[in-house]
């Protein structure tokens, strides 16, 4: 039997959803394109022929903005004006499916050989009245699926936006090799981020068949279209909903519409509540019956990108007060239906009696409570001052981790569980669905319990050496605070792969907090200095806190339930002195790292705020807390947490679950590191909020089973490939393939094993010299496979995805010259100052990545550094002077090539969010001329090219 092809793939499809009722249209071009746009348009519309300068008006508003502005604009109605004086609002999408017209297409060519030479042909495509909405590419079953994603990266960088850029109002991509069948929302980098779709039990639908049948029939896609697709303001960046949000929104909708119960959703920590919630309220707004939405936030889970989303989409509903001004002046108002505002507020509002001439009117209207997160705000007062003051309310919770009778509180002789509360659980998706769909990270779990001076046991002997160690006269023993200090810094960049991520340490309470905060200062320090003297780099890590001073300061996590009690970020009414004359302290310490102004009285929240987005940015290597951070905090970038505290049940995974944001290849699971006896809450909570069998999904295999997985791994290469120089005798496509994955496995293993400190590279059968060797040809095959260009594919090696991420760890940046540069100064000695000084010259000669730096770094050293003073901070220091130069070139950009500066400033910051270089479409605003439409394409493309060019100068490898 032979293997099916693209081709058939293809076929087979279109004939699928023919059966569908869509319309097979053949389209050759753009030409072609545009034509049936135009038809298209009129028909749905029910107008006549569009005349020349009707059609223009149409096409000129289509034709512009960037992929976000035309999402927009697909959603907007456009007021035609007719050549006889009359106008006309037209829709380009309609919710209703009968008022929308559905085509397919295959094979459209696009030429952009203006840019690069070359024109790029589409697999298959639908159409939503004319427009190019959904784009679908294949490859033939055996293929990798991964394949398929970086070419629709490719088609998104070279193609999509050439002619008129129809291509631009794709909303959604699908990705199938048959078997396995993606979808995303356009504008998605990572493969990650693509995800299958499943039905209500979470099962997925892989077979292309299965998932046209579910999720391309016309009803469904126009749901996905108009009712799942989130628009990012902050981000101006589009995002589409995953399978188990949908189904808790319907959910959610329909038990509004059938039922006045109350309900809750339970998905797991880190699957993506807050925009599901969000989603499900403007969806209920629109019903007639309902007089107000009220989606209730807890402010201190809010981090700065958050607040910016809900206060675009309703201004001032998230500020750092607590004044309800706005939101009683907001529920006032009879026209304003959906309302974003914080638990906090919403508090004060009903219950105090200035504010009740306002709102008196909602007490016997029906009103919709969507609260983000209901396991901590739903179990004090707020929860019933709600039901006595609205009457007629139904409320819906979203939870990761529900209360059930085993984590209970009692109260009155009632069990406080979220059963209770909200009467239904609507849907479930529990941690081991979202570890298995990749939404999620495992867990991988150092128990680290006896504290010797050879330092702390490993895992296996981790049973006999921590139980009955559990008494606080242990844990408070300064020995063994220092013991663990020294650890962490020892085993930090390990864990965090040289810092390339960040951590977060948990303990017991403030007092022990200071102590850490201040051991860690000796520990750096004395580490510091001894490596200074032995001609090592050292370069302390950032340490960052904050805590509630309050006078009953010891929080503890209730021993029953495991509820986390919250920290708030706000003034406490009874104040510790001694632990606010501390936090006021470590609070200097950071306006001096960082330049800022924060302190424990009216600037606290703000001080929270600039914590969270600091470790979002990598800037704080650890932030040490009690409670706050521990839930509600998401950090992609923050993989480690240390623990010395008790948890169990909620607050345990709550906590665990700070670290598995999924991020990239180079963090394989969330690291946690207990210095507690936590193994049996461990496997206590994960049965509870899973299954009994949770521990084989959720947490990672031991070091020894990876271990043995990648022996076996480097073995089958070695079989293949005995030395580095034998991938040259691979004579067929065929063999080197086989290498190709032999060496991605390999790679796989080695980079889970690179947190774990008990690995050595250099012990195994594939030393670092001998991987460096193989990685080297395995790129080199890359760089051949990706120079060729074909007319037709016919090598396997097009359809590999050579994931060369997970090849690099070691970072060489800016940072790490500084910290040179500082012992140069520091070092009080001119030899030593030599030798730092002439590695650095090295260093920047030959990183390739700080090649573009080269000139501003070696004007740094030539001028200021014989300036400076002993003891002076290099990082101040040049950081005014990168400062300086960032601004001057900024200026000389602006002006040279006659920019809005306004307007270059905001693809700046953009690209400090996103990361993400600027496409062409997104730099239309910066000329302050009018671009003539024949020099379009050489104007944005030099244009291009210098923005780049500023970007990675200034902004990368910082």
């Amino acid at each position: 039997m032979t293997v099916q092809s693209e081709s058939q793939l293809e076929n087979e499809l279109i004939a699928q959803l023919q059966g569908l009722g869509y319309q097979f249209i053949q389209l050759k071009d753009e030409t072609q394109l545009l034509s049936n746009l135009k038809k298209q348009i009129e028909q749905a519309n029910g107008l006549a022929p569009l005349s020349e300068a009707e059609w223009k008006q149409v096409i000129s508003f289509l034709n512009s903005g960037t992929v976000f502005e035309r999402a927009k604009n697909l959603r907007d109605l456009f007021p035609v004006k007719f050549d006889d004086g009359t106008s006309k609002h037209i829709f380009f999408l309609s919710e209703d499916p009968s008022k929308n017209i559905y085509q397919v297409t295959n094979q459209i060519t696009i030429d952009h050989r203006d840019y690069n030479g070359r024109t790029s042909r589409f697999d298959v495509t639908i159409l939503v009245n004319g427009l190019p909405l959904v784009q679908i590419e294949l490859k033939k079953r055996g293929m990798e699926i991964a394949e398929a994603f970086n070419q629709t990266l490719r088609y998104t960088r070279e193609a999509y936006w050439a002619g008129q850029g129809l291509f631009n109002f794709i909303q959604l991509f699908v990705i199938s090799n048959g078997a396995n069948t993606r979808y995303y929302s356009n504008g998605t980098t990572g493969i990650e981020f693509a995800f299958p779709w499943a039905d209500i039990s979470n099962k997925h639908i892989n077979e292309i068949v299965d998932f046209a049948e579910a999720f391309l029939n016309q009803q469904h896609l126009t749901q996905m279209l108009t009712q799942y697709m989130v628009m990012l303001e902050t981000t101006k960046s589009l995002m589409v909903l995953r399978p188990y949000q949908i189904y808790a929104v319907q959910k959610i909708v329909q038990h509004v519409q059938t039922s006045k119960n109350n309900g809750y959703i339970w998905h797991t920590t880190g699957s993506g509540k807050t925009l599901t919630s969000f989603k499900a309220s403007q969806i209920i707004m629109k019903m007639p019956d309902v007089e107000k939405v009220l989606f209730v936030v807890d402010r201190n889970d809010l981090d700065t990108q958050t607040s910016r989303e809900f206060n675009a989409f309703k201004a001032d509903s998230v500020d750092s007060t607590d004044s309800t001004h706005t939101l009683v002046k907001q529920l006032d108002q009879r026209h304003d239906k959906l309302i974003v505002t914080t638990i906090q507020k919403l508090n004060r509002a009903i219950s105090n009696d200035r504010y009740q001439e306002y709102i008196n009117y909602l007490k016997d209207k029906k009103v919709v409570f969507i609260f983000d997160e209901c396991h901590r705000s739903q179990f004090g007062d707020t929860h019933q001052n709600i039901k006595k003051f609205f009457a007629n309310a139904q409320m819906f919770g979203f939870t990761g981790t529900p209360i059930f009778e085993e984590n209970s509180q009692s109260k009155a002789g009632l069990k406080l569980t979220t059963d209770y509360l909200f009467h239904e659980c609507l849907h479930k998706y529990v941690i081991v669905d979202a570890i298995r769909d990749r939404n999620v990270l495992q867990f991988q779990i150092d128990y680290r319990g006896k504290y010797t001076a050879k330092g702390m046991a490993t895992n296996e002997s981790y049973e006999e050496d921590v139980e009955g160690i559990d008494t606080k006269e242990l844990y408070d023993n300064p020995q063994r605070l220092e013991m663990i200090a020294r650890y962490i810094v020892n085993i930090h960049d390990t864990k965090t792969r040289n810092r390339e991520f960040t951590a977060m340490f948990c303990v017991s309470s403030v007092e022990t907090l200071t102590q850490y905060y201040e051991m860690f200062e000796k520990v750096q320090a004395e580490k510091q200095k001894q490596d200074e003297e032995r001609g090592r780099l050292f370069k302390p890590l950032t340490i960052a806190t904050i805590f509630s001073y309050a006078a009953n300061e010891a929080v503890p996590v209730d021993e029953q339930n495991g509820l986390i009690q919250e920290e708030a970020a706000d003034i406490p009414s009874q104040i510790n002195q001694s632990s606010r004359g501390k936090l006021d302290r470590y609070i200097a310490k950071y306006n001096q790292q960082f330049k800022t102004n924060y302190n424990s009285g009216d600037q606290f929240y703000a001080y929270y705020r600039d914590i969270a987005d600091r470790v979002k940015k990598k800037q704080i290597d650890i932030l040490l807390v009690v409670n706050m951070f521990l839930t509600g905090f998401d950090s992609k970038p923050l993989n480690t947490l240390y623990v010395d505290k008790n948890l169990k049940y909620h607050g345990l995974i709550q906590a665990f679950s700070r670290t598995n944001r999924v991020y990239n290849d180079k963090k394989p699971f969330g690291n946690i590191i207990c210095f507690r006896n936590l193994k049996r809450a461990t496997d206590e909570a994960l049965a509870l909020f899973s299954n009994k069998d949770a521990q084989k999904v959720v947490l990672v295999p031991s070091f020894e089973e990876i271990k043995q997985d990648y022996d076996a791994a480097v073995q089958k290469l070695l079989k293949i490939t005995p030395d580095y120089q034998s991938v040259d005798d691979l004579m067929t496509e065929d063999q080197q393939l086989e290498f190709i994955k032999a060496f991605r496995e390999v790679m796989r293993y080695n980079a889970q094993l690179q947190t774990f400190i008990e690995y050595d590279q250099n012990q195994t059968a594939l030393d670092k010299q001998h991987f460096a060797n193989f990685a080297s040809k395995y790129a080199d095959l890359c760089r051949d496979v990706r120079k060729t260009t074909k007319k037709e594919k016919v090598s396997v090696l097009d359809d590999v995805d050579f994931q060369l991420d997970l090849l690099h760890s070691d970072r060489i940046n800016v940072g790490y010259i500084i910290n040179l540069l500082q012992m140069a100064l520091d070092s009080g000695n001119e030899t030593k100052r030599k030798k730092y000084e002439a590695q650095v010259h090295d260093l920047i000669g030959n990183e390739v990545t700080l090649h573009d730096k080269q000139e501003l770094i070696q004007k740094f050293i030539e001028e200021n550094m014989p300036k400076m003073i002993n003891g002076q901070s290099v990082q101040s220091v040049f950081a005014a002077f990168w400062d300086a130069e960032k601004e001057q070139a900024y200026q000389h950009l602006c002006e040279q090539e006659n920019l809005k500066p306004e307007a270059m400033k905001t693809v700046l910051e953009n690209y400090e969010f996103t990361k993400r270089l600027p496409r062409k479409e997104e730099l239309k605003d910066l000329p302050n001329f009018k671009v003539k439409l024949f020099e379009r394409e050489t104007v944005f493309n030099q244009l291009w090219d210098k923005t780049k060019q500023f970007i990675q100068t200034f902004y990368t490898g910082l």
